[in-house]
């Protein structure tokens, strides 16, 4: 089995997560929504599989490539 990062793409703060460890993932299924300056960024599974690991909680802050979760192919 493959492990795929899922990083964010801004500095930001999480705020909502819609999927838990161990849900099976589509390819573009959405996993969490981070806000950035009042904007709302989803962050989508690049890769069909299971999420096997989610790195942050609801309001935590995150970096630019910050891991955020794992999904195992």
């Amino acid at each position: 089995m493959a492990t795929t990062q899922v990083t964010s793409v801004v500095i930001g703060t999480v705020w909502k997560i819609e999927k838990a460890v161990g849900d099976t993932l589509a390819a573009g299924e959405l996993i969490m929504i981070l806000e950035s300056m009042k904007m709302e960024i989803p962050v989508e599974a690049p890769v069909s599989g299971t999420l096997s690991e989610i790195k942050v909680a609801p309001e935590d802050s995150v970096e630019e490539d910050q891991v955020l979760c794992l999904i195992e192919s």
